[in-house]
């Protein structure tokens, strides 16, 4: 039996095992007022429906200190809608297919909540079908329907004080200005990975040329966990506008694997570099709100032989929210 099945068995075995003993242990009736807690919101005044556009993007690249290969998905713009409160956010999203002929199949999931007080938790999912493959050296751009790419991710974050100003809060309209600045830091950790390939190779024969043999990828695989700091800002600003920026720079431990056309080999320069970065401004008044928010994750790894292999993770959202009932005043 191959390795990677006797460890998923094993997994889910211990899995179920401590599944029944959490069940056994816990009260329903504490399980529920936890999701009631967590998730509920009993104040309608919380509530708004939302209307948005989006982007969202998983690129990588290829480069050696003279070449560079960027690899680039179709159809990034989606619109969507959904509903908010201060607990939950669910929008719905529809990707737009502009380009009928030459179609990324994907599925993109990025996402960052908070728990508790002090706990910032981000999770991404994504796997792509289909790639336009553009270059510095002067091969044209094609589109490659049988390049893929798949990656998953998250990270953790403990600040080192409670998290008064809200992200998701800020999302839904609800952020309150009870100060004009809000900031605080954080450490943690991360796990990320990362997987891409190509049946004849993801280089053409003419990129071929500009790289060494090492350079010359079929597939990539690699695993990484690391330690993760940073820091979340809030700036409440005049005429109801409030900006917020966020900045989480990584470092991690990852193991790699190179299949190129002819051979295999692992990458020495075990190092995996990151940088999580968010920039958001958001018009807030008692019955509506408008949010423009981006996130980016940047990573960086040496693949050996002068050669690096970049990606980065990219989304944005422009929202348009209506509250379902106005913020009584205080007398």
């Amino acid at each position: 039996m191959h390795k990677t099945s006797v460890w998923l068995i094993s997994f889910l075995l211990v899995g179920f095992t401590a599944q029944s003993q959490i069940f056994k242990i816990a009260d329903s009736s504490k399980v529920v007022k936890v999701v009631d807690s967590m998730l509920i919101d009993r104040d309608l005044s919380n509530y708004s429906l939302r209307v948005f556009s989006n982007y969202k993007v998983k690129r990588f690249t290829l480069r050696d200190a003279d070449s560079k290969t960027r690899f680039i998905p179709n159809n990034q713009f989606g619109i969507g809608f959904g509903f908010a409160s201060r607990k939950i956010i669910v929008d719905i999203a529809f990707n737009l297919k502009t380009n009928k002929e030459e179609i990324t199949n994907r599925f993109d999931l990025q996402g960052t909540t908070i728990l508790g007080k002090n706990h910032l938790v981000g999770l991404s999912i994504q796997t792509y079908k289909g790639f336009n493959v553009r270059n510095n050296y002067n091969d044209p751009t094609v589109f490659r329907s049988d390049i893929k790419s798949t990656t998953v991710g998250f990270n953790y974050l403990f600040m080192l004080s409670e998290i008064e100003f809200s992200f998701a809060l800020l999302k839904a309209g609800l952020a309150q200005r009870n100060k004009s600045v809000y900031l605080t830091g954080g450490l943690g950790f991360f796990g990320i990975h990362d997987y891409f390939s190509g049946n004849n190779g993801v280089l053409s024969s003419l990129g071929r040329e500009n790289y060494n043999t090492q350079g010359h990828v079929k597939r990539y695989s690699s695993q990484s966990v690391g330690l993760l700091g940073g820091f979340i800002s809030a700036f409440m600003l005049p005429k109801n506008i409030i900006a917020s920026f966020n900045i989480m720079p990584g470092i991690g431990i990852v193991n790699k694997k190179v299949t190129t056309l002819t051979d295999s080999y692992k990458p020495g320069k075990p190092f995996l570099f990151k940088l999580d970065y968010t920039a958001a401004l958001v018009y807030d008044v008692e019955r509506f709100y408008v949010s423009l928010i981006y996130d980016g994750s940047a990573y960086a790894t040496s693949l050996g032989y002068d050669n690096t292999q970049q990606f980065s993770l990219s989304k944005a959202k422009l929202a348009f929210g209506y509250k379902l009932k106005a913020k009584k005043k205080e007398k």
